[in-house]
């Protein structure tokens, strides 16, 4: 690999190359003005995350570091979605870590350098770029997960997260490795070659590893064991980004293994993802009706959620791709929304609204705010004309086309059952007697979960029109196809 010859080529990694550096400045500047420079710290790193947005939206378009980083029409509507998501949860964190009094300036930073790494997957070309940018990311992730030291629930949130994320990355590396032993190459096209020709027994072997390993990422059953403790545990903020971005990117990485390394092998990797897929869909469903914290709910409902993502990838068309885009970035503004919800509700005494019974009674006291979670929990269910029903629109007419009918019908059960818990919050919240005395909701969360609300009805319309035929580009060309 000659770097010397790819260097002007680093346009294509521009968004990359702005946040990694704006990173290492800020680290800097952070470590001499301390907790104190917070504000000024997250609002530098905020402008980072735009000013990539903006790099990756007008960079050129193309293959860089001899075949290890993709640019692309997907690499780049995914990285735009993420970096503006990852700018609301620093806003988020902000007044988070503000009103319980435990400022620690490296929070956006870790932030920033977790939205690197995710940049590096949805990019990677390789299994080198592949396994470098998924690590970054989950380093990151796991620091942050357990951000609150002195709360025991944010450090067994953070120990477990990362024990179990070691093992799945174990597992991710020993399949890379196979896929390379028997393959004789890291580069996915090289792998296509290799697998066209000689799909054998070790190869599958290595792919099924890969698959499991970031299974686990998107936090699809049974690989899904950390997700309901992590996101109780974690702080709020930090779940609103883990439940959307990371996942996105994730995703997306699985989708450019399976359909460039192994394109002419769908046979073999549909039937895994298939699986996965169902597995999700019953667990997330049945898993959901039981629960009582507010937050253990949502990590059900990811669960559910990444079946339907996995049916658009097990699609194995073109189609399919466009509608993992188009859910993806729906889902990322109701999970964004819920979460934001949830923290602008507190008790008068200051602590934080945790279970689905402290809802009750909610738009006898805060009717603006009851209409934003019933539009985001309509959403999140598939209610039309909510922007969580055109995702799934998206996902089950991609399976339909793609011939999983009988997938597709699964999903749609799934999503009566998920219907369930999200109808009992809402029946909470309008016609039950209040529980709790209701504080005073905070300003950056109360009105980032109204826009995330405006987002999912009518604001979807607009994105419909724009997006659809963004993610439609985007895709072409995706995997060879």
């Amino acid at each position: 690999m000659d770097f010397a010859m790819d260097f002007p080529a680093l346009n294509e990694a521009l968004p990359e190359t702005i946040l990694g550096l704006s990173a290492l400045f800020i680290l800097v500047f952070g470590s001499f003005r301390g907790d104190k420079g917070m504000t000024s710290i997250s609002a530098l790193c905020g402008a980072a995350l735009i000013g990539a947005a903006f790099a990756a939206a007008w960079s050129p378009l193309g293959i860089v570091f001899s075949g290890s980083f993709v640019s692309d029409g997907v690499s780049v509507f995914a990285k735009v979605a993420m970096y503006i998501a990852a700018a609301f949860v620093i806003v988020l964190g902000q007044g988070y870590f503000d009103r319980l009094n435990s400022r620690r300036f490296e929070f956006p930073i870790l932030v920033l350098l977790a939205t690197l790494g995710m940049s590096v997957m949805v990019s990677a070309g390789d299994l080198i770029s592949l396994y470098v940018g998924l690590e970054l990311q989950s380093l990151a992730l796991y620091v942050l997960a357990a951000f609150r030291r002195d709360d025991a629930k944010s450090s067994e949130a953070g120990l477990k997260y990362f024990v179990l994320g070691a093992l799945a990355s174990g597992l991710l590396l020993y399949g890379a490795s196979l896929v390379y032993g028997f393959a004789g190459s890291m580069n996915f096209v090289e792998i296509a070659k290799s697998a066209e020709t000689n799909m054998n027994v070790g190869l599958i072997f290595g792919l099924v590893f890969v698959i499991s390993g970031l299974a686990f990422k998107v936090s699809a059953a049974p690989f899904h064991m950390w997700t309901p403790d992590v996101y109780e545990g974690a702080p709020t903020p930090v779940v609103a980004f883990a439940a959307g971005a990371p996942k996105f990117a994730a995703m997306v990485l699985l989708a450019r293994v399976l359909e460039t390394a192994f394109i002419h092998n769908i046979d073999q990797w549909r039937q895994v993802l298939l699986v996965l897929s169902v597995l999700s869909f019953v667990v997330g469903g049945l898993g959901g009706l039981m629960q009582k914290d507010f937050k253990r709910l949502l990590a059900y409902s990811s669960i559910s959620n990444m079946g339907y993502a996995l049916l658009a990838v097990a699609a194995g068309t073109v189609v399919g791709i466009q509608a993992l885009l188009m859910f993806f970035v729906l889902y990322m503004v109701d999970t964004l929304g819920l979460f934001a919800a949830q923290m602008s509700l507190n008790r008068k005494d200051g602590e934080s609204i945790t279970r689905i019974d402290q809802f009750a009674g909610l738009a006898k006291v805060n009717m603006p705010m009851a209409i934003a979670i019933t539009m985001l929990a309509l959403s999140v269910l598939g209610m039309p004309p909510f922007g969580g029903f055109w995702s799934k629109y998206f996902v089950f007419g991609a399976a339909i086309a793609g011939g999983l009918w009988w997938f597709a019908a699964a999903g749609l059960v799934a999503s009566v059952i998920a219907a369930f818990y999200y109808l009992r919050l809402i029946k909470l919240m309008w016609f039950d007697a209040p529980v709790v005395d209701f504080g005073k909701a905070p300003a950056e969360a109360k009105w980032i979960a109204f826009t995330s609300a405006a987002f999912s009805f009518p604001g979807v319309i607009v994105f419909l029109i724009f997006g659809f035929g963004l993610a439609a580009n985007a895709v072409i060309g995706f995997g060879g196809q």
